[in-house]
């Protein structure tokens, strides 16, 4: 539970707000063209397996990888990055990330479609800069996406898959890699399965998120007007 807390908690914090900078950032381009093909490139890493995700990561950071390559010729040691705890979540976080923001900000991108011109205009005349029309003009127009967007991030927030952890998953960075959907699969698939209590863990599992996102429904709704 601590393994899938962390994990779970470090991704949000980077995942849930990178999609929202990219959109107000994209939209902000004075070249709508450049901005399609940014999107467009953005977005192309979510139609990698992750297989392939992990496959590449392997090239990249592995044992005898492009990185440890360039360290080895810079003279510096190799470095084990799958065989190592402290190298776990930093790849895991950062892959997803890479591989999901251009996705989710798509929805938010959307969104900005209901921001008024007449209000960008009338800030351009009191003499607004980008910033402040983005801060007072683009932003509240996402809000209610962004507040529903929240909630729906915080109740499955617990809800990690087992694919890429397992994937990534070796003797050395066992330690921390080791989340409940990685324990359910192999106590309820590998080795003798137990089922009924592969079954109760996953159970819980859901519960947890059932309750923090009943929480964070009822905190959205008490202090906006949006809610699930």
């Amino acid at each position: 539970m601590k393994n899938t807390f962390l994990l779970c908690i470090e991704g949000f914090l980077i995942s849930f707000p990178l999609p929202i900078i990219v959109a107000l950032t994209l939209n902000t381009l004075k070249g709508k063209r450049t901005a399609k093909v940014l999107q467009t490139i953005f977005t192309a890493p979510h139609f990698i397996s992750l297989v392939v995700m992990v496959g590449m990561l392997q090239l990249f950071f592995g044992r005898y990888g492009l990185v440890n390559n360039i360290a080895e010729n810079l003279g510096w040691e190799r470095y084990s990055y799958f065989l190592e705890s402290a190298a776990f979540r930093p790849l895991y976080i950062l892959s997803s990330n890479w591989q999901d923001f251009g996705w989710s900000a798509i929805i938010y991108i959307a969104a900005l479609s209901n921001a008024d011109p007449q209000q960008h205009e009338a800030a351009i005349l009191d003499g607004a800069s980008r910033w402040q029309r983005v801060i007072h003009v683009d932003l509240p127009a996402i809000m209610p996406m962004v507040s529903v967007m929240l909630i729906m991030s915080i109740g499955g927030l617990m809800g990690v898959g087992y694919e890429k952890a397992l994937l990534m998953q070796s003797d050395g960075n066992l330690a921390v890699s080791e989340l409940i959907a990685t324990y359910v699969y192999k106590k309820g698939l590998t080795g003798v399965p137990d089922q009924a209590y592969a079954t109760a863990i996953g159970l819980f599992n859901s519960v947890i998120n059932v309750i923090l996102l009943i929480i964070a429904n009822t905190t959205s709704k008490k202090f906006s007007e949006n809610s699930l």
